[in-house]
């Protein structure tokens, strides 16, 4: 039986790094051994940031809700204590979006959070 190299699984697998490294600079984009190292830590850059883009848009969420909160005479805290005790429950990212977009309908759950808080 002959014998069988490996050639066109490495070469398979040579293209595949190579194809994800094209548009860097250098040999970054043209040698298997340094594409493979810039597409590793490029892929592990992109896993952190789709984490990372979470926290940013919950802590922008907050901020949103924390302004138009206090523009109404409640703090954060106090305001999203209220709503709990109220039993309303909406997320973060609903309640930013109302702050921003309906400001009238933000002030009356503000006022529900206000009343069932005292």
């Amino acid at each position: 039986m002959a014998r069988i190299k490996g050639g066109m699984n490495a070469r398979r697998k040579h293209n595949k790094v190579l194809k994800l490294a094209k548009g860097y600079r250098g040999a970054r984009s043209k040698q298997y051994r340094v594409a493979k190292q810039s597409v590793m830590r490029a892929l592990n850059s992109s896993f952190a940031g789709r984490k990372q883009k979470k926290r940013e848009l919950r802590r922008l969420w907050i901020a949103r809700i924390n302004a138009a909160a206090r523009l109404n005479g409640l703090s954060y805290s106090k305001f999203m204590y209220g709503l709990k005790v109220a039993d309303i429950t909406l997320n973060r990212k609903m309640l930013a979006e109302m702050a921003v977009s309906d400001p009238e309908g933000f002030a009356s759950l503000v006022e529900t959070a206000k009343s069932k808080i005292a």
